[in-house]
C-alpha cells in the first residue's frame, strides 16, 4: 500500500534537509496504517525497526511515497518492509531515500501478547472501561 506526504519547512533539520527523526516518526506511522488496515480490531505496537538506512538528502517541496509491504506474518506478529520514495521539486523521476523493516505486535487490553489474526479477519472487540 502507498501513502504520501510532503516535506515542509518544519521539517527540515539545521541543514536544510528533512530531519530524520521525522522520517522515522512517518514510517513507523504510515506502516501502523496499513497493518491496522489489512488486520482491523488488531491493537497494534511498534517493537522493532531493522536495518534502518538514509539513503539520501530530502529538501523541501518533495512528495514522499511510502511502500509498505508485509514481509512476515507470525503468530503475535506482523513485519512490514517500508520503502520511502522522494519525487523532489524538478526531478523527472522518483529515488528511494530510505529503507527499513518494521515489526508491530499484537496485544490484547492488558498489553499482554496476542494472536494475530488473518488478513481482513477480525477478533474481539476494543478495549472498554
Amino acid at each position: 500500500m502507498n501513502t504520501y506526504t510532503i516535506v515542509r519547512m518544519e521539517h527540515l533539520n539545521h541543514h536544510g534537509n528533512l530531519f530524520g527523526g521525522q522520517m522515522l516518526k512517518w514510517v513507523d506511522e504510515n506502516a501502523w496504517l496499513v497493518a491496522a488496515k489489512e488486520y482491523p480490531g488488531c491493537m497494534l505496537v511498534t517493537r522493532a525497526m531493522d536495518d534502518i538506512s538514509f539513503r539520501h538528502p530530502v529538501p523541501v517541496g518533495s512528495i514522499l511515497r511510502f511502500d509498505a509491504r508485509e514481509t512476515h506474518h507470525g503468530q503475535t506478529s506482523l513485519s512490514y518492509s517500508v520503502d520511502v520514495w522522494s519525487d523532489e521539486p524538478g526531478a523527472t523521476e522518483e529515488k528511494l531515500v530510505f529503507s527499513t523493516s518494521v515489526t508491530f505486535a499484537c496485544v490484547d487490553c492488558e498489553g499482554k501478547k496476542a494472536p494475530i489474526p488473518p488478513r481482513g479477519g477480525t477478533k474481539p472487540g476494543a478495549c472498554r472501561d
